[in-house]
């Protein structure tokens, strides 16, 4: 009888072959559509983050290079000739310094002293033209940022040349810090439960709803920030926590990531598979010691990869803390101001580098200003964190892959 089946199959297969003559992949037009459709997906995926670190590395790379012009509002009292080398300017506007590169009209000059209201300076720098100016016209100061003094520097006041990125890495930094204190042990508290102690109708019910809080626009988490957890806090601690100030901030953005601790984490739990689980129950583990000892540290992976997501979304979160930290760097002089109680209050308002850049641009900027390219220099500096950041978790999942699988 066997052989009669295998007799019946192989002719069937004859007979196939007959009717489509050959056995060559056939064209399916909504399946190479649907592989078109995903190809460009892709590509249009990449070429938008090249187009984003072209720009971004473009106008950064004019802030830290190209001398910027900006207009000291100070103008010239009298009109001056071009053998004169010393002239007056109105008192008010920005500082100009001695060394420091001045234009009037399209002439170039090395300012060399200031005593006062009167300027020495050397005319027709750098080969430009000297000319006739009348009284009025404006100053302009050249602008040429260190990238050593960014980095080193701790005050940040583009209006007095001064570019120290710490003011604002410091206050990222305790805002997502602060967060992270609040997600991670919710996050994952709340993953443990819906993996391993709800039932299915309730996770079915919980987690749409924890991912539901992920949805809630961010103004209202800052508007959350301002007038709740901050009368918390004052109430708790007492007027020495100013109105706007960084625990606020922080720890709502904690709770702003919390969804995404809690559902990244879960899933990752969630893949474990069961039979680890029946393993521990059979060696007499109860479901605490089978959570803790057995299930997470087979999902380490996915749970670090969750982790490092919800600290890369606190860094670049953004409404939050232009609401609620503060609207002014919070500068500092190391050797003279107290650390914790002052530059690393977390009490005190500061601006995060997301909120200066919320500020900023939403200011009265001229285009290629000083502050305008301050904003992309802040924007790469923030993209290289995430970036790390992403680097970093990739080396994580790789290397608990390596010994979990």
């Amino acid at each position: 009888m066997e052989s009669n089946v295998l007799a019946e199959s192989s002719r069937m297969s004859e007979m196939s072959l007959s009717a489509n003559g050959s056995l060559r992949k056939r064209l399916r037009l909504g399946e190479i559509a649907i592989q078109a459709f995903l190809f460009v997906c892709g590509a249009l995926s990449i070429f938008t983050t090249i187009g984003i670190v072209y720009i971004l590395s473009a106008e950064s790379l004019n802030f830290f290079t190209r001398p910027l012009w900006d207009n000291t509002n100070r103008r010239l009292v009298t009109d001056i000739s071009p053998a004169v080398t010393t002239f007056e300017v109105t008192t008010s506007g920005k500082p100009i310094f001695p060394g420091q590169t001045v234009r009037i009209g399209n002439e170039l000059m090395d300012v060399l002293a200031i005593e006062g209201n009167l300027i020495t300076v050397e005319r027709g720098f750098q080969g430009s033209t000297i000319e006739t100016h009348r009284a009025g016209l404006d100053l302009f100061r050249a602008n040429r940022v260190n990238i050593l003094e960014t980095i080193t520097k701790t005050r940040w006041e583009p209006q007095l040349a001064n570019f120290g990125i710490w003011p604002l890495l410091l206050a990222t930094l305790m805002t997502s810090l602060i967060g992270m204190l609040v997600a991670l042990p919710l996050g994952l508290a709340s993953a443990i439960y819906l993996s391993e102690y709800a039932s299915a109708r309730a996770r079915s019910i919980l987690k749409p709803v924890l991912e539901v809080l992920a949805g809630v626009p961010t103004v209202v988490y800052g508007y959350f920030a301002l007038t709740f957890m901050t009368p918390l806090l004052r109430a708790i601690f007492g007027d020495q926590v100013q109105i706007f100030n960084v625990a606020s901030a922080g720890i709502v953005i904690g709770i702003l990531v919390v969804p995404l601790v809690s559902s990244m984490s879960e899933d990752a739990l969630h893949a474990v598979p069961n039979s680890l689980r029946q393993a521990a129950y059979g060696l007499g583990a109860t479901r605490l010691e089978t959570a803790l000892k057995v299930v997470l540290p087979a999902a380490l992976s996915g749970i670090a990869a969750a982790f490092v997501v919800a600290i890369s979304r606190a860094i670049g979160e953004t409404m939050v803390v232009a609401i609620a930290a503060g609207a002014g760097p919070r500068n500092f002089n190391i050797g003279q101001d107290p650390w914790f109680g002052y530059i690393l209050n977390p009490f005190l308002a500061a601006e995060t580098m997301t909120g200066h850049i919320v500020r900023i641009s939403g200011g009265d900027l001229s285009y290629d200003s000083i502050d305008y390219n301050s904003i992309f220099a802040i924007g790469l500096a923030l993209f290289i964190m995430t970036l790390l950041l992403n680097i970093f978790s990739q080396r994580i999942v790789r290397r608990f892959r390596e010994v979990y699988e």
